[in-house]
């Protein structure tokens, strides 16, 4: 053999393990979960072949898959929008400072985003409790006289777990904004204060511009962040009060694991897989059309 392609089969023969470990593992199980789609499956009893019924069934005869997809969509359209302001803002305060202040506000602000979501969650219970909770007792020091049952109340359930989602991915997404910031030439807004531009100009002709690319990759990682919100139900919530924090993949894993329907839960599953990849492609096509003008 040619040293070439010495080269490429020891390169083959060293990342052959993680490929195996891949095929059987997550190829695999992506495509068994496929065929438990069209199947009727309960995990105890052999499955039984259905074709396209879990599909339809999902879209013609199901009182909560339109809801749970609302609340799903609740989550997106608020979580997305909030934390992206938030982290760029965060992160343009903390790139104006220098010293070691800073960086504690860096590691105090990014700490909630790498701490367990478990751990936040039960947290947040506390603070969100209606009688003895430090938020209301918060609002009843000045001067609410009937505070929010929050995570008890159906209004307010959904609102209380986009507050306590912001506050815990905001750092995360802050320190990916940072970086972005400090790609930025200082030439760029010396050039623009020396023409008389204002921080508003500064902000909207340069910084957001030169953001974009940014901009773009955290607005698809909280798209599909905001869609995979468990962990927090979970937790908080259990899908209530009356189901209105109930989200898809709540959903799946209460038809899978709480019901033993693992045939629906898998097509609810590739439903919303293909939801995802639609949104994440409109961004893209989004992005490009964006870039060619």
């Amino acid at each position: 053999m040619t040293l070439k392609r010495r080269e490429a089969a020891t390169g083959w023969l060293f990342v052959s393990p993680a490929l195996i470990g891949f095929s059987i593992f997550t190829f695999g199980a992506i495509l068994r979960s496929f065929y438990f789609s069209l199947t009727d499956y309960s995990l105890l009893t052999e499955p039984e072949f259905l074709g396209l019924d879990n599909y339809i069934r999902a879209f013609t005869n199901d009182e909560y898959f339109y809801k749970y997809f609302g609340n799903t969509f609740y989550f997106v359209v608020t979580l997305v929008p909030i934390v992206l302001m938030c982290s760029l803002l965060l992160a343009i305060l903390i790139n104006r400072k220098a010293g070691r202040i800073t960086k504690a506000y860096r590691v105090a602000l990014f700490l909630p985003s790498i701490t367990s979501t478990v751990a936040v969650s039960m947290v947040w219970l506390w603070i969100f409790n209606p009688d003895l909770g430090l938020l209301n007792n918060f609002l009843t020091a000045i001067g609410f006289q009937t505070p929010p049952m929050w995570l008890s109340d159906p209004q307010w359930s959904k609102p209380a777990l986009v507050i306590m989602r912001v506050w815990q991915m905001c750092g995360y997404y802050m320190i990916m904004f940072l970086t972005g910031l400090q790609t930025i030439p200082e030439t760029l807004y010396e050039a623009a204060e020396v023409d008389g531009a204002s921080p508003v100009q500064k902000f909207f002709r340069i910084t957001v511009p030169m953001l974009a690319n940014t901009t773009f990759v955290v607005a698809i990682l909280l798209v599909i962040e905001a869609f995979n919100m468990f962990e927090s139900i979970f937790i908080m919530t259990s899908g209530g009060p009356l189901g209105s924090t109930s989200t898809i993949m709540y959903y799946i894993y209460e038809q899978g694991f709480t019901n033993y329907n693992m045939g629906y839960a898998s097509a609810l599953a590739w439903i919303f897989f293909a939801l995802i990849m639609v949104v994440t492609l409109i961004q893209y096509r989004f992005r490009n059309e964006q870039g060619g003008e």
